[in-house]
């Protein structure tokens, strides 16, 4: 019996249905076209020819994935081995399941193999998010190895400068931040056939859009399955945003963990000679003195690994500095922070023979688990991004962590045997602490979300399905700063300008200042100077060694500017460079206060904006760019945070807020304060 040509675009299409995710727009656009020539009574047999071809080298495609698919096995010692068939169940009738885990469960390294073996990852990627760098490589690497497969391979990872994934993947661990870079190249994600977004109870700025992206998107893409996982914290909230997706909840594998307040100020009561009543008196212990008493007190109980988090590198770098000095050679004290070279970070997970102390910020609170831990010591500390509405500024201040974070870094113990945490500060400090962090979105400046948003054609932000929306004043603010920023117009649409800063993987601010350097023949250095203020600073300032530190990096200050401060620097250590080999330059930066890992960052920062700036068409000069068109350029992008020296000695900015400079700053010289203007 004869097909008819309607009868075999029917038949294609239900076969497009089964290609690879990233054809099947194409293939859809095709058949489309045919129908409609059918229609018209015009002649298709080319075109069914030429589509059924593309049709099978995409079914070829997917069919070279299916046979080649690694062999998957689950531990069953694992809490969420004992729910896969319900887990199943429900990924294969739903379009959204929310899983909540508990520390331990498994539920970050099975997931993704769950959805290998129902068949996902043949016709796209399976992509699995990550709030950190650290943990998407160090999941990823897991996986591969429970895989039975080389990393970079069945399982890849991407990172900001750092792609290990290939064409014949099936998993992809990588950044939120990846993904959102994604999307304005891929609108409708077609790269991918599942997502899974990890550690959604975080509410970073990135997972808050990346969830209200994709209930938008999952109209278009019926064939997409979306797992998020959480911390059993608000799982209704995460529920309700995708209506009603069903949630299932797994226990972690964890043993009973002791909790032991030992704050660094204690009260006790003291009754003197002719007191009527008892008075209290207050005792003070130093931070490191009471991490030492502490990691003492946890020895005494006997073998296992300590984790003690803190708040940020510099901490980090003080407590080791203290523990090695007082313990020599007693134990092994190692770092874990998200700017540590891969090497680095590896150590953590590498067998050993002395007892083991992590010092960790809080990228050690999930995600990643640091192996052979039995005891905690939590300062109860971390630097949390908040952004001042009076003064317009993005802070970094350390701030006491909420409850629910208290209980995550508490249940990094436990997962071997019974475990103990010491928390430095007092059972009433917890009790009073709020109960989860605010989320990002209530805390930072919007304006490079609104400009991805009308990049993307997204619409309004007041229209967006954010799980939770931001206050009006937030929102007002950004499209203010985007209009300063020439970004948008007055009638709130981006502009061409806008729509190259939104290619910028900066803050706008710097994106303009980079933008408004071609005009001023300054891009070279302002290249340097946004990377730089795109990282953390790599000048050290140790606190017992801080003007020591301070004379070193005074040389810096050639010019009145702590912008031009910082040319000088590269070109510093650049040449620096160029004269010794790998093992004296990181000693020679170590001898000088200057951080060898943040200016590995400051590097590929620099190089990936050269990249984009260069595709962009950005003109460079030979000549160096001048001290007047540098800053005319920075101007351009902090038009916000302008000072004026006032009478008393300080400055006055905008909105009636006043500062005082740094000590250290380049412009704090006696014959630079003659000039009245910052």
């Amino acid at each position: 019996m004869q097909v008819s040509e309607s009868q075999k675009l029917n038949q294609f299409e239900r076969q497009i249905e089964q290609c690879r995710t990233g054809d099947i727009p194409e293939l859809s656009q095709c058949l489309r076209g045919l129908r409609q020539r059918l229609k018209q009574k015009r002649p298709i047999d080319r075109g069914l020819i030429k589509l059924q071809q593309s049709i099978q080298e995409s079914l070829d495609w997917v069919l070279t994935r299916h046979q080649l698919c690694p062999e998957i096995d689950f531990p069953e010692e694992l809490p969420i081995c004992q729910k896969l068939a319900d887990l199943a169940e429900l990924i294969v009738k739903h379009p959204v399941v929310i899983v909540a885990g508990e520390t331990g469960s498994g539920k970050t390294t099975q997931l993704p193999k769950l959805c290998l073996k129902l068949g996902r990852g043949r016709q796209g990627l399976i992509g699995h998010t990550q709030p950190r760098r650290i943990a998407a490589r160090a999941v990823a690497s897991r996986i591969a190895e429970e895989l039975k497969t080389e990393l970079g391979q069945a399982v890849g990872y991407k990172i900001r400068f750092d792609d290990q994934t290939q064409e014949s993947s099936y998993l992809q661990l990588m950044t939120d931040g990846i993904l959102l870079s994604e999307m304005a190249f891929d609108p409708e994600l077609r790269a991918f056939d599942t997502l899974i977004i990890d550690e959604a109870h975080e509410r970073s700025l990135n997972i808050d859009f990346i969830l209200g992206y994709i209930k938008k998107l999952l109209p278009k893409r019926p064939d997409l399955k979306v797992i998020i996982t959480s911390a059993t914290i608000d799982l209704q909230r995460f529920s309700k945003h995708f209506n009603n997706a069903p949630i299932l909840e797994v226990s972690g594998r964890t043993f009973p963990v002791e909790t032991r307040y030992r704050p660094l100020v204690i009260e006790q009561l003291s009754m003197g000679e002719g007191m009527d009543e008892p008075k209290t008196i207050s005792h003070s212990i130093e931070p490191y003195d009471a991490m030492l008493q502490a990691i003492e007190e946890l020895c005494s109980e006997g073998s296992g690994d300590i984790l003690v988090f803190l708040a940020g590198e510099r901490e980090i770098r003080e407590a080791s500095e203290t523990i090695r000095k007082h313990l020599q050679g007693q134990v092994e004290v190692l770092p874990l922070y998200s700017r540590l070279s891969r090497s680095e970070q590896d150590k953590v997970f590498k067998s050993h023979n002395k007892r083991r102390i992590v010092l960790a910020t809080n990228v050690a609170e999930t995600s990643l688990t640091v192996p052979n831990i039995r005891y905690v010591i939590d300062f109860g500390f971390a630097r949390i991004s908040r952004y001042s509405q009076r003064t317009k500024v993005q802070r970094l201040p350390i701030e006491p962590i909420s409850k629910a974070s208290a209980e995550q870094r508490k249940g990094r113990c436990g997962r071997l045997s019974d475990g103990i945490c010491i928390r430095l500060y007092s059972q009433d400090d917890y009790e009073s602490r709020p109960d989860f962090t605010d989320p990002e979105i209530y805390r930072t400046n919007l304006a490079a979300v609104i400009l991805q948003m009308l990049n993307l054609k997204m619409g309004e932000i007041e229209d967006f399905p954010f799980i939770e929306l931001p206050e009006q004043k937030q929102i007002n603010d950004g499209y203010r700063l985007l209009q300063n920023l020439q970004a948008i117009d007055q009638q709130k649409r981006i502009t061409a300008l806008g729509r190259q800063l939104a290619r910028l993987p900066i803050d706008p601010r710097l994106g303009r200042m980079l933008l408004a350097a071609e005009q001023y023949l300054c891009v070279k250095e302002m290249l340097i100077i946004a990377s730089a203020l795109s990282v953390q600073d790599i000048r050290e300032r140790p606190l017992e060694k801080r003007s020591q530190a301070d004379q070193w990096h005074l040389r810096f200050n050639q010019q009145p500017s702590d912008f031009s401060s910082l040319v000088q620097l590269w070109d510093y250590v650049h040449q620096l460079k160029a004269d010794l080999s790998s093992s004296q330059f990181k000693k020679q930066l170590k001898s000088e206060f200057l951080s060898y890992v943040r200016l590995r960052d400051w590097q590929d920062t620099y190089r990936q904006l050269t990249r984009i700036l260069k595709e962009a068409g950005l003109r460079t000069t030979a000549n160096p760019g001048d001290y007047a068109s540098i800053h005319k350029a920075i101007i351009t992008g902090l038009p916000e945070q302008l000072g004026h020296k006032t009478s008393e000695g300080d400055y006055e900015g905008t909105r009636q807020s006043r500062f005082v400079l740094q000590k250290t700053s380049a412009v704090n010289k006696k014959a630079i304060h003659q000039n009245r203007d910052v």
